[in-house]
């Protein structure tokens, strides 16, 4: 079998998901991506998320690619009746509504669990079982009382992370659950509940933190205002105003450093002989630095630090990304069908298998776009869909 022929991991999984705005819909595109086959269950209107503005925006598209669409009503009983017959079919059932809500619709895990032992169930919520689990939980929620925008602001300005950290990997771990239980069902025959949390995935990504603490006693500061474990490791801003990121993490760089500009002074002195010599001598040692440097171009310091393999980041913003040669050369972004219909590019999975990184098989669907097949598929005649689409029930092909 050729590698353009070989399934892909989870090809024959069927993944039911109610979910919607990007910690549930991450969950499902990676198991789309990865081969399942990934139904979406919207209401009659459409997932909201379809018509966010602002940051919102590119929600929808971003995370809902490699599934389809079926519209249905969960207010009506009907509804509920569809959804039922297409979780009869699922191997997983995932979503991330209120906690409360889809008891109310009897489609929670322990009434699910009774029609079909075998049945994996991915609860994606703000917080695990415990005293907080009745909150409302919301990415900045959670990063302001987990501790990670005190770690991402400066001192008395805590400071949300610059993109949904916490949705986005919670929806991951989602997934890896998912991933786990298909595993332990081979093994035992049966399904299980996955659950997966903002909060405690963002008390995951803080664990760095606060074993700094238990290891030193010392209460890690924000990281605009730590100190860093390297002498050379911060933007300069050097000619024409640009700004670059410059590092050199280890005492042979530092030697590479000194050497490509000029600094050979720098090596004899006793102050600086070491990597941790440097960094207490950081308050004096980085003027003189962002001196020297501060008439070079981004260009030129960019290409003396690749010419010697040091580590360098030119300070780009997400819109620059879509022309970012790496990207295109490795096939890192592929067209995808924005909320108006327009064509744009978006990244793929971060990892490849056998060579290549999983691509795009559906596009982000229509409201409804497969609505007609599956309930046919699920034993719906004709009639019968087109009496639920008169009713409001469904809508769509």
């Amino acid at each position: 079998m050729s590698e353009a022929q070989k399934p892909l991991p989870y090809a024959g999984i069927r993944v039911i998901e109610f979910t919607h705005m990007v910690m549930g819909p991450t969950c499902g595109m990676l198991l789309g991506d990865l081969g399942a086959e990934v139904i979406k269950v919207e209401p009659v209107e459409g997932d909201n998320t379809r018509r966010l503005l602002g940051s919102g925006a590119g929600f929808f598209p971003t995370f809902n690619r490699n599934k389809k669409s079926i519209a249905l009503d969960l207010k009506r009983p009907e509804g509920v009746e569809a959804a039922l017959r297409l979780i009869a079919t699922a191997d997983i059932v995932s979503e991330n509504f209120k906690p409360g809500t889809m008891k109310k619709l009897g489609l929670d895990y322990d009434s699910l669990k009774k029609l079909n032992p075998r049945l994996i169930y991915v609860s994606h919520k703000g917080f695990l079982p415990g005293p907080y689990d009745h909150r409302t939980a919301l990415d900045e929620v959670v990063q302001m009382m987990g501790g990670l925008a005190y770690m991402t602001g400066r001192s008395g300005d805590p400071l949300r992370a610059g993109t949904s950290v916490n949705d986005i990997m919670g929806g991951m771990f989602g997934a890896i659950g998912a991933m786990a239980a298909l595993r332990q069902r081979d093994l035992t025959g049966e399904g299980c509940e996955v659950q997966s949390a903002l909060f405690e995935n963002n008390i995951f990504l803080v664990a760095q933190h606060m074993m700094q603490f238990a290891a030193t006693g010392r209460a890690a500061d924000p990281m605009p205002s730590r100190i860093s474990a390297w002498a050379v490791y911060d933007v300069f801003t050097v000619k024409d105003g640009e700004q670059i990121f410059l590092a050199a993490v280890s005492d042979k760089q530092w030697t590479i450093f000194c050497k490509a500009f000029g600094l050979e002074e720098m090596l004899a002195d006793p102050r600086l002989k070491t990597n941790n010599d440097r960094v207490k001598a950081r308050d004096w040692l980085l003027p003189i630095l962002r001196s020297h440097l501060a008439d070079r171009s981004a260009a030129e310091l960019s290409a003396v630090f690749e010419r010697n393999e040091l580590p360098f980041a030119p300070i780009s913003r997400p819109q620059d990304l879509f022309d970012d040669p790496h990207l295109s050369a490795t096939g890192g972004l592929a067209p995808i069908r924005m909320n108006d219909g327009s064509i744009s590019k978006v990244p793929l999975m971060p990892f490849t298998i056998g060579g290549e990184r999983p691509g795009i098989r559906l596009q982000p669907p229509l409201i409804g776009e497969h609505t007609n097949a599956l309930l046919k598929e699920v034993g719906y005649s004709d009639s019968d869909i087109e009496a639920l689409k008169s009713l409001h029930i469904t809508t769509g092909d």
